[in-house]
């Protein structure tokens, strides 16, 4: 086993040995090259994955798992500023479970675990002061855990109630949220946030909710309507887009893309309505409830006679009227009540904010290209495709002016010079690449032509040093045609041997040098007679 590895470093020394100065540099560069290589892939297949063990940690929590963490053994990383505590990823439970029972991660000055603490003697204002606190924490807990917000921080402003005062003065929030790098917070967003706040706190009126981000922008005003009039600007800018994509779409297929522009201007009602109905109805073929029925009749003298004089200070007829008695007089009455069934609907309807007030469309059509158009054609096709109603006040304005195409010109020709640029630059690319494929195989073709040369030059010069070698050694052979002896066959192993080694080493010399060999052989050949 040693004699093999031997020769075969042997083989390998003589192989090395027989390089050029180049060949050696990109043998010892390549081997440097492969052992960094396998070194880097063993690194990295050794080193563990990290995982998030704890984040979000506050600085004492972070000090005392990393002292546990060290006493353990266990290695970890440090990141996000510190918050963010990383350990193997077949590690992290484990650790978890021992961290635990240590008591770790405390989270003692954070949220509710504030009102832990309180005792028989904390006065009230420090009670209410630990609640705000409290109820502070855990509303930015609950900011956080919202997508694309990375740090929230939540003022409350709560002031004590007053028992016999007729008015209160009401609670106020101001909420500072940090986004993610690249995340935008919408006015949902922002309307989430602060109903979320107004929600969580008594007596919170979400106009009394004021967000901002860290870059300075109040993203809602105080009054309330920052979200809302957000959201109801981008309704109204959605729906304007739709039309105008609509009625854009149209004209492009009736006077060709770039000829015709539309202007939309919707009037949308956010105001919430609720009607309530209430309706009587009665079917006379139902039987009724209950039926009464009243007579009055009467018969005999009739109390005709008229009384006349003057009525006295203490409303006493005087004696001076007269008296007198009628033919006889009847009199009859008869009432009927019936109580019937009814039917009574009550109906109530919520009108949905964002119904549509009025819409207006202004269309302008390229005169160069709408000649043989009648406008009122376009608007009455406009009218039909976006449901334009006259009653509400809805308009359509069409117009054919003509066009400035200064600038379309001016983007033309930009666009031409930049793809002329553009195919010139393929074409010299194209250009260069050829050459260099041309270059690079007129070096390949001169150095297999050189190869084959040394090849050439090396067989010769090899085979005529054999038939010199191989001349001599007859010429010896034939001055000496005795039986030789023992000793004489053992001098001529032993030449033999120096023979073989001689031409292994002019082997050997003509594979390193076959052009000074070559040479050499060429001066012989002149100088022999």
């Amino acid at each position: 086993m040693k004699d093999s590895i031997s020769r075969a470093f042997a083989r390998y020394q003589r192989t090395f040995l027989a390089f050029t100065t180049g060949q050696k540099l990109v043998a010892v560069l390549g081997t440097g090259a492969l052992v960094l290589a396998g070194y880097l892939v063993f690194h990295w297949a050794s080193t563990p994955s990290y995982a998030p063990l704890y984040s979000n940690l506050s600085s004492s929590d972070a000090s005392a798992v990393i002292d546990k963490l060290n006493a353990a053994g266990t290695p970890y990383q440090i990141t996000n500023g510190g918050a963010t505590v990383m350990v193997p990823q077949d590690k992290v439970y484990t650790s978890r479970i021992a961290l635990a029972g240590a008591g770790l991660p405390s989270s003692s000055d954070s949220g509710y675990s504030i009102l832990d603490k309180q005792s028989l003697s904390t006065s009230d204002f420090q009670e209410q002061t630990n609640f705000k606190r409290a109820m502070e924490s855990e509303l930015s807990k609950t900011i956080e855990a919202l997508n694309g917000i990375q740090t929230a921080i939540v003022h409350l402003a709560i002031p004590p109630k007053q028992v016999f005062a007729d008015t209160q003065q009401p609670a106020t929030a101001s909420v500072l949220i940090q986004t993610n790098p690249g995340t935008t917070i919408g006015p949902e967003q922002v309307q989430a946030i602060t109903n979320l706040v107004a929600s969580s706190i008594d007596g919170l009126d979400p106009s009394k909710v004021t967000v901002a981000d860290s870059a300075g922008h109040v993203l809602s005003s105080t009054d309330g309507s920052g979200g809302a009039a957000g959201t109801q600007d981008q309704q109204v800018t959605d729906y304007q887009n739709q039309l105008n994509s609509r009625i854009q779409t149209m004209l492009d297929r009736v006077v060709g893309a770039g000829n015709s522009t539309v202007a939309v201007t919707a009037n949308l009602d956010f105001d919430k309505t609720t009607t309530q109905t209430k309706t009587y109805s009665y079917d006379p073929r139902n039987p009724p409830l209950s039926v009464s029925k009243t007579a009055e009749k009467y018969s005999g003298a009739a109390a005709g006679s008229a009384i006349t004089g003057v009525v006295g200070p203490n409303g006493q007829m005087g004696s001076t009227g007269t008296t007198g008695s009628g033919p006889n007089s009847s009199y009859g009455k008869s009432s009927e009540t019936s109580d019937n069934a009814v039917n009574t609907t009550i109906e109530q309807r919520d009108n949905a904010p964002g119904s549509v007030r009025n819409l207006h469309v202004g269309v302008v059509l390229d005169a160069a290209t709408a000649r043989r158009i009648n406008p009122s054609v376009i608007q009455s096709l406009i009218a039909s495709a976006v449901g334009i109603d006259p009653t509400r006040g809805d308009t359509v304005q069409v117009d054919a002016l003509p066009f400035d195409r200064t600038a379309e010109k001016a983007a033309k020709a930009e666009l031409a010079a930049a793809n002329s640029a553009s195919s010139s630059a393929k074409r010299m690319t194209l250009i260069r690449n050829s050459g260099l494929i041309v270059l690079i195989g007129l070096i390949v073709l001169l150095a297999w032509f050189k190869g084959r040369k040394r090849a050439r030059e090396r067989a010769e010069a090899t085979s005529y040093v054999v038939e010199q070698l191989r001349a001599e050694q007859l010429e010896r052979a034939a001055v000496q045609p005795l039986e030789p002896s023992p000793a004489v066959l053992a001098l001529e192993r032993s030449e033999h041997s120096e023979t073989e080694e001689m031409l292994d080493e002019l082997a050997a010399l003509v594979e390193r040098q076959p052009e000074d060999v070559a040479a050499l052989l060429r001066g012989w050949l002149v100088e022999r007679p």
